[in-house]
């Protein structure tokens, strides 16, 4: 595999990947830097996010690289993992613990944080009122907000957002796209599976079609 280009972070090289006896897609390759989102968009089941958990590390593809700041995937996750923040089109949340409990639970691992961080990170998608609500009593905007939180507090440079803006209102949509442009702004990276247009106003937006 040839050397990543100057400024490139995450690369994807030639990726194929069959289902079965289907072949969902094939010679998938596009290079992302600082700043930049990746929008992949594609009919339903092409293989979107399926694409996600290759670029991720989660599934192996059949043929083909992916590469973080120039080196292997597979022999760089523990740099890959610590740097990337994971937002599946399901809920991860643990029913019995609260909105600001779930948040420590789920970073609590990987990144030190203290008690202005959850603050300001439920402050920020509008859950200050529900912090001590357990999610299992949460709506789904309101769980759906719980994980744009963990974003924000998960310092993470790549974020990796599947179908972001599912069960939310257009305010809760406004609330991911401008999430998105200020961490595109700090030098962020974003790679988006959604179905409609979105509004990100900074950064360089790429798009690459499946199907």
């Amino acid at each position: 595999m040839s050397a990543a280009a100057p400024g490139v972070l995450l690369e994807g090289q030639g990726l194929e990947l069959w289902r079965g006896e289907r072949r969902l897609f094939t010679g998938v390759s596009f290079e992302l830097r600082a700043g930049e989102l990746l929008h992949v968009v594609g009919p339903n089941g092409c293989g979107k996010t399926s694409l996600l958990r290759v670029l991720c590390g989660l599934t192996l593809p059949e043929t083909g690289e992916v590469m973080w700041r120039g080196r292997k995937l597979l022999r760089n996750r523990a740099d890959f993992h610590a740097s990337t923040c994971y937002l599946g089109h399901r809920e991860s949340l643990k029913a019995d613990l609260t909105a600001e409990e779930n948040l420590v639970f789920q970073l609590g691992l990987r990144v030190s944080l203290t008690a202005a961080d959850v603050d300001a990170a439920l402050d920020r998608v509008g859950l200050t009122r529900q912090r001590g609500v357990p999610a299992r009593s949460l709506s789904a905007g309101q769980k759906r907000r719980v994980s744009l939180a963990r974003a924000l507090a998960s310092r993470a440079k790549l974020w990796v957002l599947d179908e972001p803006y599912t069960n939310l209102d257009v305010h809760g949509r406004e609330l991911v796209d401008q999430m998105m442009s200020e961490h595109l702004e700090r030098d962020g990276l974003v790679l988006l599976v959604a179905h409609q247009a979105h509004g990100v106003g900074a950064g360089v937006t790429r798009r690459l079609e499946l199907g």
